[in-house]
């Protein structure tokens, strides 16, 4: 049974401070080791100590190690008292693969912050899903280099203030005007629709729904949004957020087909809002509140999103 908005309540890490340690998981794909190198670098420049575990960088085939491994590293990383927040590496593809192997109440006993995108949405979505806890959706590692200097600033403001700064930008497209308010929720949509009756999909009923994706054609867009649709999931959400859709071909026609789908729908839906995989990709924290307001071109949220010690 899928829970609802009002069943979850909401569990929030701790912020972190200059000096704190960041540990690094890799529960997907394999990663670059110059764009590791990188992203390494920034984090260290930015005041913070990592833990990286002595094997991160293992192979297995189109993943990061075998899947008792990834879950193996991704636990050692989350119980080691010293390690604040845990900060993908990469996504590509396996994170769905070890959802069934999470200690989920480990999670739920010592929150902690998690932050990644792309295939990590399905870390996102089991975690919250099990237990209320608010993880974000932003730069991971080997993206760190490549995010402009926006994204950084967010993302380290956010960490280390607790709070998430309203975000706008002036290349959104506000494709149906409105004010909504609601759990932020969403990711990857391809991450989302392999998700579907699985025990770690979460409903977006009354939530704001944001949606990204990478390398796919309009007409896979198209089949993933109207399965969506056809499945209900898409039943009383209260606003739609389309990311970045880098690499999917002209997105107006994205666009044309997602107003087509919600033709009859009286909510906000957004374009082009600086979220995925492009080089600005602001972090945001999903289980937070959120309020949509067209009128303004701003996405806020009027909650923390980490408690301050």
């Amino acid at each position: 049974m899928q829970e609802t908005a009002e069943q979850t309540p909401t569990l929030l890490p701790l912020s972190l401070q200059k000096g704190d340690t960041i540990g690094l998981v890799a529960p997907a794909g394999p990663f670059d080791e110059e764009e590791f190198a990188r992203g390494v670098q920034i984090l260290d420049q930015y005041g913070f100590k990592l833990r990286i575990p002595r094997e991160l960088a293992t192979r297995h085939n189109y993943l990061a190690g075998q899947d008792r491994h990834r879950a193996a590293i991704f636990h050692e990383i989350w119980r080691d008292p010293e390690v604040k927040a845990v900060l993908a590496v990469r996504g590509g593809y396996g994170s769905l693969r070890i959802l069934p192997a999470i200690d989920y109440q480990l999670l739920r006993l010592q929150p902690k912050i998690l932050i990644g995108f792309s295939d990590i949405t399905a870390l996102h979505c089991a975690i919250f899903q099990q237990t209320g806890l608010v993880t974000f959706h932003g730069p991971m590692v080997t993206t760190l280099a490549k995010s402009d200097r926006e994204s950084l600033l967010s993302f380290f403001d956010t960490i280390t203030s607790g709070s998430c700064r309203p975000i706008t930008d002036q290349a959104l497209e506000i494709l149906k005007p409105g004010r909504a308010a609601g759990r932020l929720s969403g990711g990857n949509l391809t991450t989302l629709v392999h998700l579907l009756a699985t025990p770690f999909e979460v409903s977006w009923r009354d939530r704001i729904v944001l949606l990204e994706d990478v390398g796919e054609a309009p007409y896979r867009i198209d089949r993933m949004l109207t399965q969506l649709k056809m499945a209900g999931r898409f039943a009383g959400i209260r606003g739609l957020i389309l990311g970045s859709f880098t690499n999917c071909g002209e997105r107006e026609m994205i666009w044309a087909r997602v107003l087509e789908l919600f033709n009859e729908e009286d909510l906000p839906i957004w374009g082009n809002f600086p979220s995925g995989h492009g080089n600005r990709n602001m972090i945001v924290p999903l289980g937070s509140e959120a309020v949509m307001d067209s009128a303004a071109a701003t996405l806020s949220f009027p909650a923390p999103c980490c408690r301050v010690l």
